[in-house]
């Protein structure tokens, strides 16, 4: 290969001697072309004697500058190809790896490759400054502390950070129904059943849990809260949430117990301002300081609701000296899990403590007529009161689901979780927002209590390690003072089959003295009802309709029945032996003798040294 740039000497030689065989070799261009040159060459025996050594001169020189053109035109094509790389910008339309066409364009990619490697470097430093704890508790109710005290107790230096939306701290909702109203109002007002400290509805008082920096500060770890906050958004992924006020918050682990908001009734949420003003949705601490405020002030309320909230109430306002109106839509009190018969008996307890009851109606218009709320209801009635209370049921608080992609159950509403109540790696959740899987009874939410505080404990074990499944059958009670009291375990539900088994009343015993315990036990097959029609169709043929005896439930046991096996229990004014109510669901008894099973629960309590 010929060397590319030869040297000056050579050049000038070649050039010089080219110059003039150029033009006489009839060429029209101001060029130098290897063919004219080869022309040249031929015609040396017509023209002009050529040497052999000015033809390597000249060869030599027109392969140069031929080489020479082309590598200036490659350096020049290459300037402008990195001139594009360093400017962001080319004239010509064509695709460069790394080039921008346009300076608008170049513009817009700075903003798309705002995420340099810097920059995820100061992101990844900015995420380890925010705050971090190994345990977050989201929501501030009952789950909460049980899930705390569980993770304090396996695990006793924990830092755990607790974010609520109420004011107040973690605090017991049952007494704001029960027993709160039957105090003095004095001592109700500070949320206290008795006028000992310990008689509180708080679980701690509020200087036992620390500030989030205070907490972070704590050496032998403690308990934190934010109150009045509310956390919009769960990132399961990078472990973060975020407050409605920006905060972001860093964790390991994390218990969801957001717990639940009240129904509103739809003719009361549409009603006009005033109405709505005079209405309360029954849930927290203000909501019984609000309804305890205008029970001093008014003569008359109405509750929309038979549940166990609305009963209770019922009986609570009555017992104040109110005129209550209780409006129902089934027939009687607690008719979802009462049996009819039941509830029917129910409904004429709490009317002996001054509730009108309005049973299988509902509200069909609402409005403000001199300084009252005026309701209208289905069968045309209208009443007149100075408040009313929404008593609806509960509506799982589950907000989160939208912005954190968390799965809902569509059926029985909530957050859906395992048996060991994790709805995905380092996430639990607790409460009334739990749609767990229960391995005996299938799965189910619950609205209780009892299971807010075991299904935290078992959360709350759960987060350090345990890998504990949920066995435990949570129990429920209801108190209509002083006339009823019952507590129940599993599935209560009025649709299902039942067989009940009731004691004798007191009186009747006196008058057979020599029967046996087993005839003290009235029996109600099944469907309940149709065994008390037959014995109504006795008493006709006994006397008249004023003689005919009233129908008395001292005490007594209703198995609720799913496919021929018990998956309910519910114990009538009998205290002490749910312990055997859970036995018996747990043992999955199928096709028993029930009145033999019912014995268990009649028969004197002894001592019991497993316990």
């Amino acid at each position: 290969m010929h060397r590319l740039v030869p040297s000056s000497r050579l050049f000038s030689r070649s050039i010089t001697s080219l110059q003039p065989k150029i033009k006489h070799n009839n060429c029209t261009y101001d060029h130098l072309c290897v063919r004219c040159l080869s022309n040249q060459s031929n015609q040396q025996g017509n023209h002009h004697e050529w040497s052999s050594r000015h033809t390597a001169y000249a060869s030599v020189a027109a392969t140069s500058l031929v080489s020479l053109y082309f590598l200036v035109k490659s350096l020049k094509r290459d300037e402008n190809r990195w001139s594009c790389y360093r400017s962001a910008y080319c004239q010509k339309k064509h695709v460069v790896p790394g080039a921008i066409p346009e300076a608008k364009a170049s513009t817009l990619s700075k903003d798309k490759n705002k995420t340099t490697e810097s920059e995820q470097t100061d992101k990844e430093s900015s995420d380890t400054e925010l705050p971090f704890y190994k345990y977050l508790i989201v929501g501030a109710g009952t789950s909460s502390v049980s899930a705390y005290r569980a993770i304090k107790a396996r695990d006793p230096k924990a830092k755990i950070l607790i974010i609520g939306e109420e004011p107040d701290v973690p605090y017991e909702r049952p007494p704001l129904s029960k027993e709160l109203w039957y105090v003095d109002p004095a001592v109700a007002k500070e949320y206290k059943i008795g006028k000992s400290k310990r008689d509180s509805i708080f679980y701690e008082p509020r200087p036992f849990y620390l500030s989030p920096k205070a907490l972070q500060e704590a050496e032998n770890g403690g308990v934190g809260l934010i109150s009045g906050k509310k956390v919009v958004k769960l990132d399961g992924q990078k472990k973060k949430v975020w407050l409605n006020d920006g905060t972001e918050i860093l964790y390991e682990k994390c218990l969801l117990a957001t717990g639940g908001r009240p129904k509103n009734h739809p003719v009361m949420e549409t009603a006009e301002k005033d109405v709505q003003d005079r209405t309360i949705l029954f849930r927290n601490t203000s909501d019984f300081t609000r309804l305890h405020e205008a029970v001093e002030k008014s003569k008359s309320v109405a509750i929309i609701g038979g549940g166990f909230l609305g009963s209770e109430l019922a009986c609570a306002l009555g017992f104040k000296g109110l005129k209550t109106y209780q409006i129902i839509q089934e027939k009687g009190n607690l008719g979802t899990v009462l049996p009819e018969y039941l509830s029917k008996h129910t409904t004429e307890k709490v009317q002996e403590s001054g509730v009108d009851v309005l049973t299988s109606l509902t509200v069909t218009e609402a409005q403000y007529n001199n300084n009252q709320v005026e309701l209208t209801l289905s069968d045309g009635r209208k009443i007149s009161v100075d408040k009313v209370v929404v008593c609806v049921g509960l509506e799982p608080n589950v907000d989160l689901a939208k912005t954190s992609n968390l799965e809902l159950d569509e059926k029985h509403g909530g957050f859906r979780v395992n048996a060991e109540l994790e709805a995905m790696s380092g996430l639990w959740v607790a409460g009334d927002v739990s749609c767990f899987y229960d391995i005996k009874l299938g799965r189910r939410r619950i609205e209780h209590h009892n299971h807010a505080w075991v299904s935290g404990k078992l959360a709350g074990e759960n987060m350090t390690g345990a890998s504990k499944m949920y066995r435990y059958q949570s129990i429920f009670w209801s108190d209509l003072e002083p006339y009823v009291s019952f507590q129940a375990i599993g599935i209560i539900d009025s649709n299902l089959e039942t067989y009940s088994v009731f004691e004798k009343p007191p009186e009747k015993k006196k008058q057979r003295k020599k029967k046996t315990k087993e005839s003290n036990l009235e029996i109600a097959k099944k469907t309940t009802e149709e065994s008390l029609g037959t014995n109504q169709e006795v008493s006709k043929d006994t006397g008249s309709e004023e003689e005919k005896p009233k129908e008395e439930f001292n005490k007594g046991v209703i198995f609720y029945l799913r496919g021929g096996s018990i998956v309910g229990i519910l114990l009538w004014n009998i205290t002490g032996k749910i312990y055997r109510a859970r036995q018996v669901i747990s043992d999955g008894c199928r096709d028993e003798d029930l009145y033999e099973v019912a014995k268990l629960f009649f028969a004197p309590r002894k001592r019991r040294t497993e316990d």
